[in-house]
């Protein structure tokens, strides 16, 4: 089933169907902050974004930007067929836990070096992602990662009628 094209040009937007596939990382210094159970868990304005056809840009921030003590190894791990295996993170503030809340790419593959211990969040998963001051929408589905913000224009895998992946 074809998928609905938005005119971006038409309205200033990035349409992710034209994200590239394999993926692209590009920098952002934008200042993203990722906030939970009342704490800054990050705070950057060096995030890379990667961008994935039918995907939401995905923002991974710097260990050096991320309250890393706040990060609880999870026994989780994913493959990712562009990135490579990805560890994930629970988030601990207090006695609040956020399960496998963020991840992060140990050894990537090659084209991904720059986002090697780089650390992704779920903003579905946290209790704020900003992007400038802008509050990210959380992709649809449990799996993906995708930031939404007002400049991008779907419709985002994961989305009913997006067609199950």
């Amino acid at each position: 089933m074809p998928h609905p094209k938005p005119d971006p040009i038409a309205d200033g937007r990035e349409s992710v169907w034209d994200y590239p596939r394999p993926p692209r990382v590009e920098a952002d210094s934008r200042r993203v902050v990722v906030e939970f159970a009342g704490a800054v868990i990050a705070d950057s304005t060096s995030a890379f974004r990667v961008l994935e056809t039918s995907h939401p840009p995905v923002f991974y921030i710097a260990p050096e930007d991320v309250k890393v003590e706040f990060l609880l190894a999870s026994t989780k791990t994913s493959y990712c067929e562009f990135k490579g295996e990805s560890r994930y993170y629970d988030i601990v503030v207090g006695d609040r836990v956020s399960k496998s809340a963020a991840w992060c790419y140990p050894e990537p593959d090659s084209g991904f070096e720059r986002i090697q211990y780089a650390i992704a969040f779920y903003p579905g998963r946290v209790d704020k992602v900003t992007v400038d001051g802008e509050i990210v929408i959380p992709q649809p589905g449990e799996f993906y990662g995708g930031w939404i913000t007002s400049e991008i224009a779907g419709p985002f895998k994961g989305e009913p009628g997006s067609g199950g992946w």
